[in-house]
Order: C-alpha cells, then structure tokens, then sequence
C-alpha cells in the first residue's frame, strides 16, 4: 500500500462513503437511483441531488490527482455523473411529444414526468395520478446540465439532444405564469392537487435560463449550432415575479423553507441582499427547530395527527397541526452551503453542529442523515402548547440521499477540499454583487432627409435608415419571427418557439447572420400595433420607463444595451417634429435622463460595445447546409426587406387640415349612429353586427355606463336632436337618465327607476324613427355623403350606421386598383386617419368596432396576476368579472366585452387601462401596495369623477373627456390616481391643454359652463356627485371659497375604496378578530371564523376570502369605512380590552351606529350636518340612518344612508370617525362586557 497524505486519506475516506452511500444503488443500465430498495421510482429532483456530492468528490479527486490511481478515479466517478445525467435525458426525450404539447397548452396533464423506473426509464404512473408538473425539477436539471458542461463534463452528445434541450428551455419559459405543484410535489397545501405559483420554481426557471443562456453544449469542440439561445427577457420575467413575491412561496403557503434553494446554492436566483437576508431570516425564525426546519406552517406530512388512509386534508383540519409538523434536517444542509459560499465560519461551524448532533451513527462508524423529525404521539399536545419543548423521533428515509449529499459537499467545502467557484462554474454566486453603472446607447434614425433635416433645425444630427447599411433595421417583429425557427427538429416532431413576445432585453442587443448585422427596433414603438403607439407624447414616456428598466435589468447581461428608434411621419404632429420629442432628444444628448446615464450616438460608432448574438440556427442544419440560410427564413427576409408602405385607400382621403365645422351643420345627418351602439345590443360573437335588436331584448339590456358619442360634447345644435335620443342634461322631457351610473347608490330612488323604463321604451321608438329616416337615403347616396363630407365624426356615424345595417363586409359598390372596398376597409382608412389627426375618442371606437386588440393585453394582464394581483372587469356591483389566472388573447377581449355589453369604447378603455396598469406595476410597483384585486371598473367611475371634480362638468361631460384623452394623458391621469397625488386644473396643465382642445377643435364644441345642480340635485341622482360642489349647490351658506379643501376625505375615502387599499397588515388583524368571535357580517355575507382553522394568518388565500366579501360593498367610500370599523375591532382585540367579542358582529352596524351619534353631536353643537341629515325631519337624525338609506336619497347625498359630511370627516380628531366608530363600538361592547368595570375608550 502507497502512502498517502492527509488529504488523500480524508478523500479515500470521502469516496468510500459515497460509493456506499449513493454509487452502490445507481442503476447500471439506466444510471438512475431508486427512492429506496423497495422502490424502484426515480425522482429528476431527488436525482439531481444525489449526484452533487458524486460530481463535487470528482473535483477534488482531479486537483490531487498526481497518480494514475487518482485520475481513474476522477474519470470513474464523473462518468457516473455522465450517466446519471443522460439517463434521465433519455427519459424525458421518450416524452418529446409532451414537450412539444405543453409549449401550447401549459396543461398540468401535459407536463413532463417527475418521476420515472430506474429499471427501465420508462413511466410510472399515469399522467392524472400524480402531480407531474414541478418546473423547478425540470429547472433543476437545466441549471445543473449547464453548471456540469461548464466544467468540463461532456453530457450532450448529437445536435438532436440539443434542439431536445433548447425545447426543455421553451418548456420552462412560462413558468412565471404557470402554476404547479411545485417542489413538496402537492400545491395548494390542503393537498387537494390545485397547482399554484411558487416561488421555488420561479426561482429556479430564472436560474435555469439565465445558466441556459449562449452555453455551448458541446464545452469546448462545439460550434455555432450547439449553441442554447434564450431570450433575456423570459429570466428577467421570472425575476421579477419572484421579487414581488419573496418571502412568501405561493397562495396557500406563506413561506416555504425550500425556498432556501432559491437564495443560495444552487440557484443564486434573487439578486436584491436586502431580500435574500429577509427570506433566510423569516425562515429561520419562524419554521426553524432543534431537529431542522419545517417546510411550511400547518404541514401535516408524517405527523401524529395525519390520517394516513387519504392523501388530502379537509380545511379545518390544517390547524391540527400548528407547531407538530416535522422538522426536516435538509435544511441545516442547505443552510450550510449557504454560509460556506457566503464564507461566514461561525454560523458554518454552529449549523454543522447542530446537523453532526441530530445525525444517526451507523455501525461502521458513518453518519446519516434522517429523512425528518416528528414529534411522537403521545406528546403531541404537549408540543403544542410548548413548542421545542418534546424529543422528536426519526422517521423516514435514512439515509435521506438528497440531504446526505448536500451534506458531503458541505464537508468538502469546509474541509478545503472544493472552493466555491468549482461548485459554482457560471458564478451564478455572484449576481447578488454590486456591479457598475449601466450605460444605456440610443440611437436614433429618420426615416427619410426630411425628417433628417428637421432634426438638424434643432442641432440634433441622426442618420437616415439607408444610411447606416450595411447595419438592416427592422421591427421586432422580424425577430420575433425569426425565434419561431429556434430548437425545430422534424425527427424529433419538435416545432421551435411558440411565444411571440421579445422584450426590450432582446431588442436591445445586435444580431449577426452570416456577414449581416441586424438591429431591431423595440417593440413599443411598432406603429402596427395598436393605437396607444401613435401618441408620442406616451412614446416618449414609455422610452423614459424602458430606459430606467435598462438601468436596472441588464446587470448581468453582455455589452452594453442598444436602444434604436425610428422617426416617421406618424410620429409627426401636423408635419411639425412634435416639442416632446425635441426636448427629449436634447436630455438624451447630455448623457442623464431620469437618473440613467445614456449615450446618444450613430449606430456604427456602438457596434464595439453591444452584445452581438448569432442568429446561427437559421441555417437548414437538418439539410446538412449549416452555413446556408433555411430557404423559408430567406423568402421571408427579402420580403419584409422589399415590403414597400402598403398602399393606403384614396377613397376617403381629402386634404387634411381642411377642418371646416360649417360642413357639418347639415340638415339631413346619420349623425347619433356611433352613439346608438351604445343602446342596441350587439351580438360580440359576430364582429358583423347585423341586425337590429328590437322588443323585449332592449328593454331588458341596462343602459350602458357611458352612454356617450365620442368624440362630442353636448352642442346647443344637438340639444333639439339628442332631446329624443337619450335624456341628456338639456332637461326638455323632464325624463331623468341614468347615463352615468357613477352614484354610489345601493337603494336607487323610485324617481330613477321610472326614467330607466320610460327612458328605454323611448330609444325604441327612436331606433325605428331614425331607420325610416335614413332607409330612404339609397345607399349609395350615404356612400357619396361619405365622399363629401370632411368631418371624421359624420364619417364615423355614416360608418357606424352601415356597419348596422348592413355589416362589416359589405361591399360599397366603390372600387380601389381594381378590387372591391368593404366598409371594413373605410372603417381602417377611418381609423388611421383619426390616429394621425389625434381624436382619441373616435379612435377608441373604430378600433373597438374594427375588434383590434391590445397586443399586449394577455402579458399585461399576467404580469398583474403573477404579482398577486387578481382584476376584475365590467361595472359594479353586478357586472364585474374577475380574472385570477392568465387567459389567452382571445378569450379575454371576449370577456372584457360580454363585461361591458358592447360599449366599444369603455372596453377599449378597460384593455388600454390593464396595459397601464401593467406598466405601473412593473416600474413602480410601490403603487400597488396593500392592494389585493385591480376593479377596472370603478377605477374608470373614478377616473370620471375626479374629471368631473377637476373641470367642475357634470357627469355626462365628464365620461366624454374621459374618453376624448389622449393615451399619455389618460395614463397620468391613472398614475395620479393610483399614487393619490391631489391634483387640479392650474396644476395639471395637461387638462386646461384638454380644454384648450375642445374648444378648437370640432370635437367637443366647448361649451363648458358648469351645469347648476340646485334644480333637480334631489332627483337626479344619475351624475357623479361633485365634491365640495355638490354640497355648494345646495348649501347656499356654505363658503364658496376653498372648494377643493372641502371633500378632500370623502376623495381619499373614495380613492382608497376603489383602489381596494387596505391598511398595513390588515388581513392579519382581521385574522385576529375573527379568533375572537362567531363570524363577521359585512354586506350579508358572513366571515366565518372557521377560516382560521383552514388558514395561518399571513396566508394570501385568506386576505382574498376576506376582500371578496367587502367586494360585495358597491360604495367605495362606504367600503373604507367599513374597513376603517374593522381596524377599531382589531385595536379592541389588539389591546385585550376584552377576552372574547361574543356571538358574530354585523360590521355595518357599527358604521350606522357611529353616523348616528355623529348625527347626535351635530344637532347638540349645531353642525353643518343640521342642514342635511341632522334636519328636524330629515329622518335620520331620529328613525337610524336606516331609515333615511331605505326612504330614498339623503339630502346630501351620502352613500349607503350615511352622512356625506361623516365620510368627509377626517379618521382623527374629536370629530373624526375613528371616534365615532370607536364609541359605536363602545356602545356594541357595553352589552357584552362585565356591569362594574368601565369601558375605557382613549384614541391613539
């Protein structure tokens, strides 16, 4: 025998204890290992784990190898890595089918399988009979298959298993969106088999894809097509859910201690230390024990009190096991690597231990690690009420292989065996390292000289597109294209990537194709798209937003970000460069815009600085000519190179800039013909709209919200006209309209109820009037109106009325180079036309008419969902639909319409809100804190309101400026919403500028003087209540001064309210109440408090149950004071003031309560309420506010028999409502409280 040094021996000690331990159960045909002897199942998780300590060993034994014996041994045991790796490749290769099936479908019954026979490689168990889809187990072995390849293991062997593996890349792509079982292989933790998100397979897809990204399979002999491409922005997705969503791992599960992978070894997937060190502390405190961590709260797996005869758990049966669940000894290992790679000895040292101490000596001498720790049976009421405070005993698996290698390579690495980066060959270890500034390039092109030279008017030089050859510039959606052909093998049946989307990570790079060099324009300013890209005003603000997320998503990324943007005569306002556009132009030009550091400069002057991806899989490899173009990839080229600007319709052009509005002041008019789609119904299942829907179908239809002609304000010419098509503010029929139903209203007055009917019957008559008026105008008389006339409205309205009439292919008899011209095409003329001339509300309505979707609208509305955010379309209360998971393109315009019967513009609206929205919560996603679900609906009552608040309209003008806001002004007047900013006309320039356009243009003819409200302010509840306003109208003494001042909190209430914003922490204090009494009642619906049971308190499932039922409340400011009682209920419970709350508590009762002493005290000091509620015989000063809410309307208006001037109160103060509420509740506990001790009631 040779003699050795100490670190051989050590070594030889190591090898032997996993050749015993791990090698010894590999299988020699397939290379997996079994679960255990008596089970032949083979987990890719489990799997992957085993082998780390075999791939870890090889290292060391290669640094030491300075004998033949040694270099055997290296060999040997990297080939079983080999194996092992290949061997579950081999598996997932004989599921190809499915792979290709799931790109499409994401179905968990189409998912890849978790487990396989280590016998043979086949399967086990059916696809419905078990919880296949674990994207993290499929991540997992990406992520090690890149790390392994990295340094130096040859594991692919032919360019098949390359396009295999680029397909395994498209499979876990979606996994930000896609919910599974995740890594304890049960979702929803009641075990019922509902998949959900988790972060740990966010997180480890991130890691995946980011390792993934430009690796050479092949190591060092491969070539361009062993080349794995992934888009960057499908990691940076994850990324960014798996922020918003750390330290909680899913819905039903508030934190997961295998999330520990996620934010160390091996994952390294968050790059924020702030929130790594919040996840590992929140671990450690609240499921660390003596034996381990627990998995998750409340998990029953293997403890007493399980049953074992059934795999799930009811609902309330999760309580059982608080503080018994079993504590898992993996983690310690875990915990260990991780302070190993952080190089943190102490905690090293402690953590190893505490593991040595819980580890089960064999009788060779070699420590195992258990599987878990439970507590026994007989103690289990004793570790409840003392938790830690019981022996534990081990069951399960032992060794459990998963932790034992974990355990080995922590060894290693302890003992100076293995550094970090050898475990580590991507450095993946490092993205949580500060890393320099990025510099953002921009470049910008003119389409044309003419462009150019106007440009140069403000000493802004840029090039032409022909200019910059040999570089090609074209739109993203080449690119997009272009990815369609990446991973497609026909042997294997593999198609190549399904996703359309390339973010602006991918856009910013450049792209070389033999000898050819492309750039690709963002998709952001792809004018084809829809028609929020050609307001350049919002162009250029979201340039700005893409900028700053430049800044903070390519850190790890290649070269620098490469920006280039393309001016056209779209982007033209009225042939002028638009000031917008110049100005930040100039910022960009001095180096720092909005706190990014940019550069502005030609594109060949950056080729030396951006990253340069090879678009090399576009050769026809299968054919054997790698280096020649697929010939379908060529055609398409020289097509979209030669594609000349489609030509445009003449039909309709007239020279633009003749905007006569005498034209308009014609006697025989279409006019009102947009505006009627707002009052018939369409069947949305045919974009034809044909047929008039006539009879009983109308009167059951409730008008829609919005019942406007965009693109008009009421003129005194329409007064007499629209007299008779819809009661409007001119008042000549004494009918009362419910236009707007922005009043919060829970019991309409009768008066309102009558006008609806009468309302409805008269359009009726109206619809068939105008049918004979104009079913005598021959159609081709309308057609050569339609030439005439100048004004896009009437053109709109001509349009609208064929479209009714006759539907959308009908052929108009015109002809243009030779083939017929539907109204189809004159409606697209119409709408580009209304692009270029800027009438936002006659484009929401064509693009609504011609069924144009948002492009983006199914990624921005999973981009709200995967931050658990869930929506909800249409109007309050009975209207809404919510969204809770990603639906595709197609259905959710289907939804969104059905939410709103066919009023084209408010969906259109809705869709354009949801992409703003979508914006907001990826650059500010601050905004949207303690807010559960997005109401789009009263979102946009709102949005009206403060419209209406700010321009002192009323409400039907209100909506018609709503609709009539240009795409930017639109988004700021959300984001002003959303951030709670106050804000008026003198410091929105942007709405006196709205004003100034009325009053130009023939869009609304600017008559703005504000409707009085005195007259009929007590039956015409239809308008949006104006605050401080409405309150002047009647109120004649009140001070006129300071209006704004005056309804500054029932805003805010009402703002919060339909913002769903609750209080810090306010689900987990409700939590609290609900342990202490027999239910809540809010709106009729009961909280029971057996929630508690199912539910811990910080879990996501429970704050949805709770928002659902204050959903249920139409009113949002009657909604936060709701929410503000629930708070008195939980400083009552906070502060033990009482033990128990008794039977249930009907929450509104307290609001009612609380107006009612408020009431009391406004007589008593004679308060402005005297002039409302508090009014001898108001009714509600004596009978409840019940009375009052059930009588009708109150005087002022308050919602839900409320007094306006208690929602306008402020929450602190002796008048505020917390005191009010708090003496409500006072006055509730006095009953239930002992007689001799006194209540006391201080307000902090």
């Amino acid at each position: 025998m040779r003699t050795r040094s100490n670190s051989g021996v050590r070594l030889d000690y190591y090898q032997r204890v996993v050749h015993k331990l791990i090698l010894d159960h590999q299988q020699p045909v397939t290379g997996l290992f079994p679960a255990s002897p008596h089970n032949d199942h083979a987990w890719i998780r489990d799997n992957l784990y085993c082998i780390l300590a075999v791939w870890g060993l090889s290292m060391a034994f290669k640094k030491i190898a300075d004998q033949d014996e040694d270099r055997a041994k290296t060999y040997e045991l990297e080939q079983s890595c080999v194996k092992l790796m290949r061997g579950l490749l081999m598996a997932m290769m004989q599921q190809k089918d499915k792979v290709e099936k799931f790109k499409s479908t994401q179905h968990p019954h189409d998912s890849l399988h978790a487990k396989y026979s280590s016998i043979t490689g086949r399967i086990v168990v059916k696809d419905n009979e078990w919880g296949h889809l674990q994207i993290d187990a499929i991540s997992l072995y990406l992520l090690i298959l890149a790390q392994m390849t990295a340094s130096g293991l040859q594991i692919v062997f032919s360019l098949d298993e390359v396009a295999f593996i680029q397909n395994l890349v498209f499979y876990i792509e979606s996994a930000y969106c896609t919910p599974d079982y995740g890594i304890w292989e049960r979702g929803d933790k009641t075990n019922h088999g509902l998949p959900e998100l988790n972060a740990s397979s966010i997180g480890m897809a991130k890691a995946a894809l980011e390792a993934m990204n430009e690796l050479d399979l092949f190591g060092a002999r491969g070539g361009p097509s062993s080349v794995i491409h992934v888009l960057a922005d499908e990691a940076q997705k994850c990324q960014a859910v798996l922020q918003s969503m750390l330290p909680r791992e899913s819905n039903s599960k508030e934190l997961d201690s295998g999330l520990l992978s996620i934010i160390s070894y091996p994952a390294f997937a968050v790059d924020d230390p702030q929130l790594i060190a919040k996840t590992r502390d929140t671990i450690v405190s609240k499921l660390q024990g003596k034996y381990g961590c627990k998995r998750f709260l409340r998990d029953g797996h293997k403890t007493p009190r399980e049953d074992p005869s059934r795999l799930y758990y009811e609902p309330w049966e999760l309580r059982m096991f608080e503080n018994i669940e079993c504590e898992w000894p993996l983690f310690f290992c875990y915990l260990i690597l991780d302070y190993c790679f952080q190089g943190d000895k102490v905690n090293l040292t402690e953590y190893m231990q505490k593991l040595e101490k819980i580890m089960i000596r064999k009788d060779d001498g070699i420590k195992l690690v258990p599987e878990l720790y439970s507590v026994p049976g007989d103690k289990a009421h004793l570790e409840q009420i003392e938790p830690g405070s019981q022996e534990r005993i081990p069951l399960g698996r032992c060794p459990f292989i998963w932790a034992q290698s974990l355990y080995i390579l922590g060894k290693l690495l302890q003992e100076g065996f293995l550094a970090v980066g050898e475990l580590d060959p991507l450095n993946r270890r490092l993205c949580s390292e500060k890393k320099p500034d990025v510099v953002v390039q921009i470049v910008i092109l003119a389409e044309d000289n003419e462009i150019r030279d106007k440009l140069l008017e403000y000493d802004l030089h840029v090039q032409t597109i022909s200019e910059v050859a040999p570089i090609e510039v074209q739109p993203a959606r080449v690119l997009s294209h272009l990815y369609t052909y990446l991973g497609r093998n026909k042997k294997l049946g593999l198609s190549g990537r399904k996703s359309r989307d390339v973010g602006i990570l991918s856009t910013s790079k450049l792209y070389s194709l033999n000898e050819r060099i492309f750039a690709f324009t963002p998709q952001f300013s792809d004018m084809q798209r829809f028609f929020i890209a050609s307001d350049y005003e919002l162009m250029v603000d979201m340039l700005k937003a893409e900028i700053a997320f430049l800044k903070s998503s390519w850190q790890n990324l290649l070269g620098r970000p490469l920006v280039v943007l393309t001016l056209n005569d779209m982007n033209l306002d009225q042939g002028k460069i638009p000031m917008a556009m110049i100005t930040t132009m100039k910022k960009l030009k001095s180096g720092y815009i909005n706190g990014t550091r940019v550069t502005l400069g030609n594109l060949g002057d950056f080729l030396s600085t951006s990253a340069i991806t090879n678009l090399s899989f576009l050769g026809s490899q299968e054919e054997g000519y790698p280096d020649k173009l697929n010939p379908q990839v060529q055609s398409y080229l020289e097509e979209h190179l030669l594609r000349s600007f489609s030509s445009r319709l003449s039909v309709l052009s007239r020279p633009s800039g003749v905007r006569h509005a005498r034209a308009l002041r014609r006697r025989m008019s279409v006019r009102g013909a947009i505006k009627k789609t707002r009052s018939i119904n369409v069947d949305s299942d045919t974009l034809g709209m044909e047929g008039e829907y006539v009879g009983s179908h109308l009167l059951e239809r409730k008008p829609s919200w919005l019942e406007v002609e965009p693109g008009r304000s009421p003129s005194p010419e329409d007064a007499k006209k629209r007299a008779f098509t819809k009661g409007t503010s001119t008042t000549s029929l004494g009918i009362t309209t419910p236009t707007i139903e922005i009043s919060k209203e829970s019991t309409p007055p009768p008066p309102k109820e009558e006008g609806t009917v009468k309302n409805v019957l008269l359009r009726n008559r109206t619809t068939s009037e105008s049918q004979n008026i104009y079913a005598e105008q021959e159609t081709d008389e309308l057609i050569a109106m339609l030439r005439e006339t100048e004004s896009l409205d009437e053109q709109g309205d001509i349009l609208q009325y064929l479209v009714d009439t006759h539907g959308l292919e009908f052929n108009t008899g015109m002809q243009e180079n030779g083939k017929h011209v539907t109204v189809k095409d004159l409606l697209k003329v119409l709408y580009e036309k209304a692009c270029s001339q800027k009438l936002w509300g006659l484009v929401r309505h064509t693009a609504g008419m011609l069924g144009k979707r948002v492009e983006d609208l199914a990624k921005a509305v999973t981009d709200l969902l995967v931050r658990q955010k869930q929506i909800t379309v249409g109007m309050p209360p009975n209207n809404e639909h919510t969204i809770i998971a990603p639906l595709p393109e197609n259905e959710l315009r289907q939804l969104i319409h059905v939410a709103y019967g066919d009023d084209e513009s408010t969906a259109m609206l809705t869709q354009e809100l949801l992409v703003y929205l979508a914006m907001f919560i990826r650059t500010e996603p601050q905004l949207f804190l303690e807010m559960l679900r997005l109401r789009v609906g009263l979102i946009i009552q709102v949005m009206a309101t403060e419209l209406s608040r700010t321009l002192s309209c009323d409400g039907e003008e209100a909506s018609e400026h709503l609709l009539n806001l240009s795409p930017f002004e639109m988004k700021n007047l959300l984001h002003h919403i959303l951030s709670g900013k106050e804000f008026a006309i003198n410091s929105a320039n942007s709405l006196i500028d709205i004003k100034e356009k009325f009053a130009k243009n023939k869009v609304g003819r600017g008559n703005f003087s504000i409707v009085s409200n005195k007259s009929n302010r007590y039956t015409k509840k239809s308008q949006i209540l104006l605050e401080g306003q409405g309150l002047q109208g009647t109120i004649d003494e009140a001070p006129i001064t300071e209006p704004d001042r005056q309804g500054q909190w029932l805003r805010r209430r009402r703002l919060d309210g339909a913002l769903n914003r609750v209080p810090r922490d306010f689900y987990q204090r409700v939590w609290a109440v609900l342990e202490k009494c027999q239910g809540l009642i809010i709106q009729g619906k009961v909280l029971q408090p057996n929630l508690t049971q199912e539910m811990t308190s910080g879990e996501l499932k429970f704050a949805l149950a709770v928002e659902t039922v204050l959903n249920s409340i139409p009113q949002p400011e009657y909604r936060q004071l709701v929410v503000e009682a629930l708070m008195v209920l939980t400083l009552v419970v906070e502060y033990k003031a009482v033990n128990h709350l008794g039977g249930t508590i009907t929450v509104e009762h307290l609001v009612h309560k609380a107006n009612q002493i408020f009431l009391e005290d406004q007589t008593r000091c004679s308060g402005d309420a005297t002039l409302c509620c508090a009014k001898e015989g108001a009714g509600a000063g004596t009978g409840g506010a019940g009375a009052a809410g059930a009588a009708g309307a109150l005087v002022c208006g308050g919602a839900a028999g409320v007094c306006q001037l208690l929602y306008d109160s402020a929450p602190s103060g002796r008048f505020g409502t917390m005191t009010y509420l708090a003496r409500a509740v006072a006055a509730l506990l006095a009953d239930r409280l002992p007689a001799h001790e006194p209540v006391e009631c201080a307000i902090t």
